[in-house]
């Protein structure tokens, strides 16, 4: 049995859980409460940050622990471990707000976008949009700068190629969170492994048997409904003048596009992540220094407080304006309570409570992988809410694959595959409703054409079904995991 399942002496700081109340919904009150909440804030408030309701959720667990006989000290105890088990990731966030501003500065970002515009094609527009908005996505980490940015640009070209809105929505979300999910310099790619005890390239490495395959089929997809709209009239003077934007204002050659090697390298040789990220801040820093003539002082300024690009043209200057440490605060606060929620709900004996429920239908792989399907799912469209659903699943089944044989990447995967990815195709979730504000396109109506977005999770159920690409546990692994994390010794 998981290790959720042992209850514990009350006031000990290694607590797992409370035990059971004996009533199902006694158990998982502080979660439908807070659920309710946060689903008051969406869509009563229309305000999509959901820091108050966590924080109201995580007040209500005390309370509701109190009235059990427990103690608030043993709660907080335990969710004070979990919050520890995320402080890698949120390490790393902070870093990625400094990687993001530097890169910027150094002209690594600017060298990847007038590169990347070298492949775009009205012939193929559909095609190089997705490709565009994976490079952009890879490089800043975020699916929705590059949807606020480049994809809304993007959307006025489409226009002009008389391709309908929802086509055009489409390849850009798909392109945008291709980067969310993938790139190490996603808070969600970060979240994700830090919530289950996963090496965050071991994360990296796992998702690739459900993305490239789901890649290729939509750029496929893409090209051939590209075919059948007519571009020859298209007007590209748009590109052609961000290009003569970015050229303009930096320095732009190889010299510049150090930086993201050095991170690829440390990547493949598994160095450990907030290692990396430090390499990626140092060799910008150099770059901006001496091929940028960026001062010091700037430097550090923007370190802190992000990049605001003066280029002159609005669309070069919103997507280069970013970055900085305290970029990452409304990410950091909200990952910290949203593992302080989870950690709460799970001493309070939540988590435990759904897991006796839906653990007698779990026997093997498949009903593993379909009742964690259903609970990121179920979760990301009830609550709403992007990290919780990253990480109650996580919290809820971290022990459960290791109990059957399998390696926890795969719960990471999938949490990325239908938490990250489907996102943006449930209309009131936080990125559903962003890209449809954005946008200003229905999300029911570009989900379709999302392909990427909802290939991901298909493939890696058939993966689940056939047990092709579904690692499973090695006594060494299981040795590793009981080791100190790389970070620690650092």
């Amino acid at each position: 049995m998981s290790s959720l399942n042992n209850p514990i002496q009350a006031s000990d700081p290694e607590s797992e859980i409370l035990p059971s109340s004996g009533n199902f919904l006694i158990d998982i009150l502080p979660l439908v409460l807070t659920t309710i909440l946060l689903m008051i804030q969406f869509f009563v408030f229309k305000d999509f940050t959901p820091h108050i309701p966590l924080a109201f959720g995580l007040a209500i667990t005390g309370l509701l622990i109190y009235v059990r006989k427990g103690k608030w000290i043993d709660m907080e105890n335990h969710f004070l471990k979990v919050v520890r088990v995320g402080l890698p990731a949120i390490m790393i966030l902070l870093i990625i707000g400094m990687i993001i501003a530097v890169w910027i500065a150094a002209g690594t970002v600017p060298t990847i976008l007038y590169y990347g515009f070298e492949f775009f094609t009205p012939s193929n527009f559909l095609v190089s949009l997705t490709l565009i908005c994976v490079a952009i996505s890879l490089a800043t980490g975020s699916s929705w700068s590059t949807t606020g940015t480049i994809g809304l640009a993007m959307m006025g070209i489409g226009t002009g190629l008389n391709i309908p809105p929802e086509v055009t929505g489409g390849a850009i979300v798909s392109g945008a969170f291709f980067g969310d999910k993938m790139s190490p310099l996603s808070e969600t790619t970060n979240l994700t492994p830090a919530a289950t005890g996963v090496d965050l390239w071991d994360h990296i490495t796992n998702l690739f048997p459900t993305t490239i395959p789901s890649l290729l089929i939509s750029l496929g997809l893409y090209a051939w409904l590209g075919s059948t709209y007519d571009t020859s009239g298209a007007n590209m003077s748009l590109i052609t003048e961000m290009q003569a934007t970015l050229d303009k204002n930096y320095d732009l050659g190889l010299i510049t596009l150090i930086p993201a090697v050095v991170v690829i390298v440390a990547a493949v040789t598994k160095l450990p992540a907030v290692f990396a990220g430090f390499l990626g801040v140092a060799s910008g820093s150099i770059i901006a220094i001496f091929v940028q003539d960026v001062s010091l002082q700037e430097l550090f300024t923007l370190l802190q407080n992000g990049v605001k690009s003066t280029t002159g043209m609005e669309i070069v200057d919103n997507l280069l304006s970013k970055g900085g440490v305290m970029s990452m605060a409304w990410v950091t606060l909200l990952t910290i309570l949203a593992l302080s929620f989870i950690g709460g709900i799970e001493y309070y004996g939540s988590l435990n409570a759904i897991l006796k429920k839906i653990e007698k239908w779990i026997t093997n792989r498949v009903s593993l992988s379909a009742a964690s399907y259903t609970t990121i799912i179920g979760t990301g469209t009830l609550i709403g809410d992007v990290f919780t659903t990253l990480v109650l699943p996580a919290r809820l089944y971290k022990d459960k694959f290791e109990e059957l044989g399998y390696k926890k990447t795969n719960l990471t995967r999938q949490i990325e595959d239908c938490g990250t990815l489907l996102s943006p195709l449930i209309p009131w979730n936080m990125g559903g409703s962003f890209v449809a504000g954005t946008l200003g396109i229905a999300t029911l109506a570009y989900a379709p054409y999302a392909f990427f977005c909802w290939l991901c999770p298909i493939i890696g159920f058939i993966w689940a079904l056939t047990g092709i690409y579904f690692p499973k546990v090695r006594d060494k692994d299981l040795a590793r995991h009981r080791e100190p994390a790389k970070w620690e010794g650092l």
